[in-house]
């Protein structure tokens, strides 16, 4: 997140300052004790299988410091309401968006089943107004200090950024497609929901995309043949950077070999673009770019 110090004259900061040292919770304790059910939905959930953290002498993994420090929906009775008062000034001041940003830990102490837990959490710093590219606001550190039976556990830093959100720029439209005298008929028939494909009227041959004669005899007489829709992945591109107004990176363009045996270059869709694949079976569908475009797709198709 690229962040940049406001320079100008900030009239809320000095009072925002004034909340640095004080605390936010005092004597909190711990909803549950350490328990070896949420050691392991925590293990299983991160795919973490160190021996550690199961059996008979089995220990919390440290990362789950702020778990045990949790309130839930109903919160903690500890909180002293220093830190609501705080967002609420921040919200009063337009910084209604939050975001969390970073959090450090510290591990004093392992953590096992059955340690019940207690804490003091104060708002240790709340920064000058910045501006990064979700908004302008302030970024709001506490610090948590973890115990047990009255010894310094862990410390947990969480910091969020409070902001008033950047205002969006209206999303770009598709580029529209050059349309001349040479595939007109290939709009027309995408706007009526129809693939076209060409087909010379000499020899036969089907040809895509559009031309004003046959590349095969030459001759310039066609007519035009609707494809089925059924189709695989020949060939494919995954586009990550530049970024483009109006697409959202990273997305896949796939060569597409229809069943009638031309090929055509568009979006695969349904599918994540990492799980494209050559030969993958693909059907024709038609998506509405906006109220004047319309595009044909290609969905990928369950085996």
């Amino acid at each position: 997140m690229a962040v940049r110090e406001e320079r100008t004259y900030d009239e809320l900061g000095p009072r925002l300052k004034e909340f640095e040292g004080r605390p936010a919770a005092v004597s909190g304790a711990g909803k549950d004790p350490v328990n070896a059910p949420m050691i392991r939905h925590w293990c299983e959930a991160l795919g973490d299988t160190h021996p550690a953290y199961t059996g008979p002498d089995a220990i919390a993994p440290p990362t789950m410091l702020q778990v045990w420090t949790m309130g839930g929906l109903s919160g903690h009775q500890g909180r002293t309401g220093a830190y609501d008062e705080l967002l609420g000034l921040l919200d009063a001041a337009g910084c209604t968006a939050v975001v969390a940003t970073d959090c450090e830990q510290e591990y004093l102490r392992p953590l096992r089943p059955g340690d019940e837990i207690a804490f003091d959490t104060v708002i240790e710093e709340v920064s000058g107004r910045k501006t990064t590219k979700l908004g302008t606001g302030y970024f709001v550190t506490t610090r948590t200090e973890v115990r047990v039976d009255g010894e310094p556990a862990g410390i947990h830093r969480f910091r969020i950024l409070k902001y008033a959100p950047a205002p969006r720029a209206p999303r770009a439209r598709r580029p529209r497609p050059v349309v001349n005298r040479d595939n007109a008929g290939f709009w027309q028939g995408v706007a009526g929901h129809r693939l076209l494909i060409q087909r010379c009227t000499d020899c036969g041959t089907l040809r895509h995309p559009w031309l004003p004669g046959c590349n095969a005899c030459g001759s310039p007489g066609w007519d035009t043949v609707e494809a089925s829709g059924e189709g695989t992945v020949h060939s494919y591109v995954v586009l990550h950077h530049p970024p483009f107004p109006a697409f959202d990176p990273p997305y896949a363009v796939g060569l597409i070999e229809l069943a009638e045996g031309v090929r055509m270059v568009s979006n695969v869709v349904g599918v994540p673009y990492d799980k494209v694949r050559i030969g993958l079976p693909v059907r024709l569908e038609f998506q509405a770019c906006d109220e004047e475009l319309t595009l044909p797709v290609f969905r990928a198709v369950e085996r």
